[in-house]
């Protein structure tokens, strides 16, 4: 009861912020407040917005977006944004109410709105929804940053030109990293090419990498898996022969090792195959805490993991 009341205390004291933060001056300074909520939204926005920009991200390395809330601190510093960029898709879950009543007051984006129906993955477990990770497909990636530099333009419509140059570019560079992951997941024979983790992150890089795709825990890390869930996914670890499974950084490894300890009761051994980044990026200072390094961190090491030289894990 306790806990519950302190929830509604803090939801109250966040609608208040929001409902008392004055109304923003666009256009008044050179330099574009932005607050993204994931750091592949914000790393976006800086690759677009370059120098023009000063982007404060909310979610860090490790932070899982499904089930994050916003605090108060997180509600000031969307107050005095110039814009607000966010997935959309549900994937900000816990953060709907806040983001909704921002968006009566300030500039608010979902870089997914440009997207049509038929690029969304719906799958059936999901109650109708979209599959909300989909940055895993680069090229999808490639309309989102479009997305970000209308918005940008909207918002300073005097550095167009810049936008439109650092988006060229930017382009280009996701255009390589596709080619090089087609490139990567090539170099595995199609009988390996199954990419187990704890949730369902990966349905878009399965659907055009070539992969197919099994999350323990679905799409959403708000649902829990049973032991039901893991003695089936054992069981289909064991059948096909899976020689790698995956942790992901931001959700809890207990429920692969969990995997892992079925699948030897069996009497099969699968290895942890690494740590993949999911739904958030490295640490700011490494390559990892890019969007480019972390789809490249991302598919070396599942290669590897699957490939048929399995000493090199050992």
């Amino acid at each position: 009861m306790f806990k519950r009341i302190l929830g509604l205390a803090l939801i109250l004291s966040l609608m208040l912020l929001v409902g008392c933060a004055p109304d923003k001056k666009h256009g008044s300074s050179d330099v574009i407040n932005i607050v993204a909520t994931t750091g592949m939204i914000g790393d976006l926005a800086e690759n677009i917005g370059g120098h023009r920009v000063d982007v404060i991200t909310l979610m860090g390395p490790g932070i899982d977006p499904h089930l994050y809330k916003a605090s108060e601190r997180d509600v000031s510093r969307m107050s005095g944004a110039d814009i607000i960029f966010y997935n959309g898709l549900h994937l900000e879950g816990a953060m709907a109410e806040v983001l909704e009543r921002m968006g009566q007051r300030s500039h608010t984006a979902a870089v997914s709105e440009d997207l049509s129906e038929d690029i969304l993955l719906s799958p059936p477990e999901f109650k109708g929804a979209n599959d909300p990770h989909i940055w895993f497909d680069v090229t999808i990636w490639m309309t989102a940053a479009k997305t970000v530099n209308r918005h940008l333009t909207t918002s300073r419509p005097e550095f167009k030109a810049e936008f439109d140059a650092n988006l060229t570019a930017y382009l280009d560079s996701l255009e390589t990293l596709h080619q090089f992951v087609l490139d990567m997941a090539g170099q595995l024979r199609e009988d390996r090419r199954v990419l187990i983790t704890a949730h369902d992150a990966f349905n878009y890089f399965g659907q055009v990498y070539g992969f197919e795709v099994r999350g323990l825990q679905g799409i959403s890390t708000a649902s829990e898996a049973g032991a039901a869930d893991v003695r089936e996914l054992a069981e289909f670890i064991v059948e096909r022969k899976i020689p790698a499974m995956f942790v992901e950084t931001s959700v809890s490894p207990r429920n692969i090792e969990a995997v892992k300890a079925a699948v030897e009761s069996r009497d099969y051994t699968v290895v942890i195959g690494g740590n993949l980044y999911s739904d958030a990026m490295g640490n700011k200072e490494t390559v990892e805490g890019t969007y480019l390094g972390m789809v490249r961190h991302n598919i070396r090491t599942i290669v590897t993991a699957l490939s048929d030289d399995r000493e090199k894990l050992n």
